[in-house]
């Protein structure tokens, strides 16, 4: 195994805000460098809920590249998403 060094942290805890009060906590399964959030999902689809799920968390965050991973029967499949906003 290769040990690239690259920073990460999981289920790291972010809180969720409505105008400026805190109604609720998202725990993302990794940051990876402060800069990508990584959720990982075992099914063979990618579903809306899963895709609004990683969008919901750039939002909060204010970061602009999520991924999902899917460990699936056929192997790990990925779809990356992004917060343009």
């Amino acid at each position: 195994m290769i040990d690239n060094k690259i920073p990460f942290e999981e289920q790291l805890k972010v809180d969720l805000t409505f105008n400026g009060d805190k109604i609720g906590v998202y725990f993302l399964d990794f940051l990876i460098d402060n800069k990508i959030i990584l959720e990982l999902k075992k099914k063979d689809f990618f579903s809306k809920n899963d895709i609004n799920q990683v969008y919901a968390y750039l939002k909060s965050t204010g970061l602009k590249l999520g991924i999902i991973a899917h460990f699936t029967s056929k192997g790990v499949r990925f779809r990356r998403i992004l917060n343009l906003k």
